[in-house]
């Protein structure tokens, strides 16, 4: 994701952490709480700014690093990935997706928030795991459902295009289905390849057109311009 970044003419002295760390997060605070944010892209202009939070944020009275102008203008973008027991666990992920965007519009409405989530077709087998193996769970009967309700979960959350409200949702979400017990992953990009591998049903009225990864930093850094002026990442 930092290499299509850069690809897309953002400097990379904007990314943190850089291109090729993983440590250095920024922990931005928003109205519930301070949370360390995976990538943020930051124009080169900004500088943190010291406040002490005040009411009504639930962090009253905490002293932020950062500030507010410095957040507000971070584009921010998470990663995250649920290789196994991703339909067990659907409720608890979904509600922590959407609370990290309301976390963070409800203190800054205008800042652009990214949400990459992937999900494995054939789930890791955590038995075989413990035992240094890689072997996959039989793949359930229920998949096409499966990745039905996550493909109209996400949409729920996607494309942001106000600042006044749906604080809940993210500017842009990628979902990426994979399947890894291939020799070469596989991703799947349109409604036609997840059909024809039985993986969406046919009269679905899901999809992953909106939700690839193909426009999904394109249109982070459109929505930016559009808040904050064009050229800031260069």
């Amino acid at each position: 994701m930092k290499a299509e970044l850069v690809r897309q003419h953002v400097n990379p002295t904007c990314i943190h952490p850089t291109i090729n760390e993983s440590r250095g997060e920024f922990s931005l605070a928003g109205f519930f709480k301070k949370k360390d944010q995976d990538v943020c892209v930051v124009p080169r202009t900004i500088r943190p700014q010291e406040e002490i939070l005040t009411l009504p944020s639930m962090l009253y009275g905490q002293e932020d690093q950062y500030g507010f102008d410095f957040t507000q203008k971070t584009l921010s973008v998470n990663v995250r990935s649920q290789l196994s027991s991703s339909a067990k666990n659907f409720d608890t992920l979904y509600e922590r997706t959407f609370a990290e965007a309301l976390n963070l519009h409800l203190r800054c409405p205008s800042m652009v928030l990214g949400e990459l989530y992937m999900i494995a077709v054939k789930e890791y087998d955590s038995d075989s795991a413990n035992n240094k193996e890689v072997a996959y769970k039989a793949t359930s009967n229920q998949i096409a459902k499966h990745i039905e309700k996550y493909l109209l979960s996400f949409e729920a959350l996607n494309n942001r295009t106000t600042v006044s409200n749906e604080h809940f949702k993210y500017e842009k979400v990628c979902l990426l289905i994979v399947d890894f017990s291939q020799r070469t992953p596989k991703i799947y990009h349109t409604d036609t390849e997840l059909q024809t591998d039985g993986l969406l049903p046919n009269n679905s009225s899901a999809s992953i057109q909106n939700l690839s990864f193909g426009s999904f930093i394109s249109t982070l850094l459109d929505v930016y311009s559009q808040r904050f002026g064009a050229g800031m990442f260069r």
